[in-house]
């Protein structure tokens, strides 16, 4: 077991302060108690594919009906609005690792209060070579980071490898958004019969994710749940 008292010594000497408004924060975390009850939380979201509906509906929402996907489930906590915006948005372009953290550890506690059981792998969804020597790392390993210590789940860093460079998804309207991704990775491992955790930032039109999860079903992965921080409620 990692011996705790390295983080509970640096905690002693550096109290934890509010990434988002700069008061004293939690035990433990970089937010106080209430910018985290103000986190847009995703509580009520199709199962299939996270998107955040106005009302309680049963099963999955319209468009996981009309269509068939490589993953099994989607679980993605927040909502992309702010303040989870800001965090991830600084996170991946102006280098706060500190936000990595933070974001990752409420996702892992998201997980906890889900009470499920836990997959047998976790697998970011990977940077092209350019764009991950660009950042300086991966910002889905960085996130995926605290649930695997957390749950003791072993984190596959090179699961996938990303083998087409392609422009950002962001850049792209929705329709050239599906197609983006095509071909774009591939398996670094066989997979057979295990259960995987996919991990991204967020989750807009889930053409990523989709992707991924053919080569990883193609691999042998027996189910398959995308995790991500933020859903995106501009479409799946």
């Amino acid at each position: 077991m990692t011996c705790a008292w390295p983080r509970i010594l640096w905690h002693g000497l550096l109290p934890p302060i509010c990434l988002l408004c700069g008061a004293t924060g939690t035990v433990n975390r970089d937010l106080c108690a209430g910018c985290d009850a103000d986190l847009p939380r995703n509580t009520r979201a199709c199962p299939g594919c996270a998107l955040p509906l106005a009302v309680d509906f049963n099963g999955d929402c319209e468009y996981c009906r009309a269509r068939s996907f490589s993953f099994d489930r989607v679980f993605v906590p927040f909502r992309y609005r702010p303040p989870v915006d800001f965090l991830i948005l600084g996170l991946k372009f102006t280098h706060r690792l500190s936000h990595a953290r933070l974001l990752g550890e409420l996702f892992a506690a998201a997980l906890a209060e889900r009470n499920a059981p836990p997959p047998d792998c976790i697998i970011p969804v990977p940077l092209h070579p350019l764009r991950l020597r660009e950042r300086g790392f991966n910002q889905a390993l960085e996130l995926a980071r605290p649930s695997a210590r957390r749950f003791h789940v072993p984190l596959l860093a090179d699961g996938l490898r990303r083998v087409r460079h392609t422009p950002p998804q962001t850049q792209l309207d929705a329709s050239r958004r599906h197609d983006n991704p095509r071909g774009a990775f591939a398996a670094n491992r066989p997979l057979s019969g295990r259960r995987v955790a996919l991990m991204d930032d967020v989750v807009t039109t889930a053409s990523t994710v989709a992707e991924c999860s053919r080569i990883l079903r193609a691999s042998g992965a027996a189910d398959i749940e995308i995790w991500a921080i933020g859903r995106a409620t501009i479409g799946p």
